[in-house]
């Protein structure tokens, strides 16, 4: 029986318990000791944030991003439905309603060119998810964003080491957020990070994020006790995370390229088949720079995507789908609304299939090349598996 290739396996890239081991020797295991400021610097200084603030997962730097934005009742959030269920759940818990827009049939990405019919008076900001690490169109979003007075948060969970047009994604939006899950690129189990570009909210972060107490200041000398001074909760992570996650950051570029390596030989693999119409490939725009996050295909329905997650299943070839486009979903229905038809987030919640990508797969791609090709010519034909 050969052995089965789980969708997912997290990587140790060698000094990770050397770390932690060095933070319980120095015998400081809450947040922000010196694992979380190198991991903090690290990232300022290569995404080009003002400030970088390690949180213990995405979601939690979403939740201070809707924070510091002061989103309320009756506030509008445009995003797309394409995404998980934090980037809407972040301002549904500040009463505000998410309006879904569709997304580009080429990149998986908010479509630009619908977002300034989707806005109204209750508009409070613009959340562009940059999917498996792909750009967003930002000259454009930020453009409209300016010209309605909106703020731009960026959902760049996927995105480290991605860019648009040279420049590091998480950077163009007043706030982004990182993440650092298991399934990520660089990871600590769990874990996230906020950018801020703009200083104004700086000093706000780090109250929020210290259960909404002036402490971080405290230990900084800069007042002689500190108490409560605004709303925040419990967004540290513990420094045992950092720990991890440092030793993964310190390796970033090398385990990147890794990945691009083997992203690489998927797509190779599938061109053929894209030619002849069974599947349809990702696609990179020239001006954005990728991090390999994941590699996926769309098929021509979702009955084929049925039956060949069911061979690679029969297989134990650990492939899956990926969102139920969130306006469909029934907190969707209850909490936003979407924004006229959305046929592409459509296609691509039952068509898209994403295949294992991790390191230590190397050795087995060629099965799993072999396996998939296998399946889509016994199931599909040749109707095109664009998103149109």
């Amino acid at each position: 029986m050969p052995q089965k290739i789980p969708f997912n396996r997290p990587f140790v890239s060698g000094p990770e318990l050397d770390n932690i081991r060095l933070a319980i020797d120095a015998g400081h295991l809450s947040g922000d000791g010196q694992f979380t400021a190198r991991c903090s610097q690290w990232l300022a200084e290569n995404t080009r944030a003002t400030r970088a603030l390690l949180t213990h997962s995405c979601t939690a730097a979403l939740e201070m991003a809707a924070l510091l934005a002061d989103i309320g009742p009756d506030d509008e959030i445009i995003m797309p439905s394409y995404t998980f269920v934090s980037t809407a759940n972040a301002f549904v818990l500040r009463g505000a309603r998410p309006v879904f827009v569709d997304i580009r049939p080429d990149t998986l990405n908010l479509d630009e060119s619908l977002i300034d019919a989707a806005i109204t008076s209750r508009t409070k900001a613009i959340v562009p998810v940059h999917y498996a690490g792909v750009a967003c169109e930002m000259d454009a979003i930020i453009e409209t964003a300016m010209r309605h007075d909106l703020l731009v948060i960026e959902d760049a969970a996927q995105s480290v080491l991605s860019t648009y047009k040279g420049r590091p994604l998480g950077s163009f939006g007043d706030m982004g957020a990182l993440s650092f899950h298991e399934t990520k690129n660089v990871m600590s189990g769990e874990g996230g990070a906020l950018l801020l570009r703009d200083e104004r909210f700086v000093q706000r972060a780090e109250i929020i994020r210290e259960k909404g107490t002036n402490r971080s200041a405290f230990f900084r000398g800069e007042v002689d006790k500190y108490t409560w001074i605004d709303v925040g909760s419990s967004y540290l992570p513990s420094e045992l995370i950092a720990a991890f996650l440092w030793a993964q950051l310190e390796r970033c570029e090398q385990l990147t390229n890794r990945r691009l390596a083997m992203w690489k030989r998927y797509h190779d693999a599938f061109a053929d088949l894209e030619a002849e119409g069974l599947v349809r490939r990702p696609i990179v725009p020239p001006h954005c720079t990728h991090n390999a996050h994941m590699y996926y295909l769309i098929l021509p329905s979702l009955e084929i995507r049925r039956r060949v997650l069911e061979q690679f299943s029969t297989a134990g070839i650990g492939a899956i789908f990926h969102y139920v486009p969130l306006h469909s979903a029934p907190a969707g229905r209850r909490y936003g609304r979407a924004f006229g038809s959305l046929p592409f987030t459509e296609a691509a919640g039952e068509r898209l299939l994403r295949l294992p990508l991790w390191f230590g797969l190397e050795d087995r791609l060629d099965s799993i090349v072999e396996s998939a090709r296998d399946s889509i010519v016994q199931h599909s034909r040749p109707v095109g598996a664009g998103l149109a």
